[in-house]
């Protein structure tokens, strides 16, 4: 048996240093979302706003080229919401139980890490698509959020779609470890 050096931690060498940072990764991911999908929950009413003008286009530039893409029905626009909400707690349950494998495959005994990077991976997939293809393509370009300098989200969708690419691009690096 191989000791580490002195004052590295066993879990840092052997190859572990890889599965370490996608479990940590993970795990502040799936933090990130829980509070997001939390703060929706507990706080229904300021993201509702940001959601009914986003959709409604009432503060782009008006342009009747564009506008016939407004969604003004607030039942509508509600159900827009409430569908995000539940994505986002969906994605934070998932990458909840991606680190729970993460951790599990840490282990000696544990199962291996391909459960916790398929686990992973679908659920930085479904937050990639909600940034990107809800927030950045849909919100920001067929609802004009770019033209908007109050409600407009694109730079926060881009920072979480960024968040979530990076982790998926590390999940994915090549390591003989992973098919353990």
């Amino acid at each position: 048996m191989v000791l580490p050096p002195r004052g590295q931690h066993a879990l840092m060498t052997d190859g572990r240093t890889l599965p370490v940072a996608a479990t940590a990764l993970t795990a502040t991911v799936a933090v990130y979302v829980t509070l997001v999908a939390f703060g929706n929950i507990t706080d229904f009413g300021t993201n509702q706003e940001f959601v009914r003008h986003v959709l409604a286009m009432d503060t782009t530039f008006q342009d009747d080229d564009l506008m016939w893409r407004a969604i003004t029905n607030r039942t509508l626009q509600d159900v827009v919401y409430v569908a995000i909400i539940v994505w986002e707690t969906v994605a934070a349950l998932v990458l909840a139980a991606a680190t729970a494998l993460w951790a599990r495959g840490l282990g000696r005994a544990g199962p291996g890490f391909a459960p916790a990077r398929r686990l992973t991976t679908l659920g930085l997939l479904m937050l990639m698509l909600l940034f990107g293809l809800g927030f950045i393509a849909i919100g920001g370009e067929w609802f004009a959020m770019w033209q908007s300098s109050k409600w407009n989200g694109l730079q926060a969708a881009f920072r979480d779609f960024t968040v979530a690419g990076l982790v998926l691009v590390l999940v994915h690096l090549p390591q003989p470890r992973w098919s353990r």
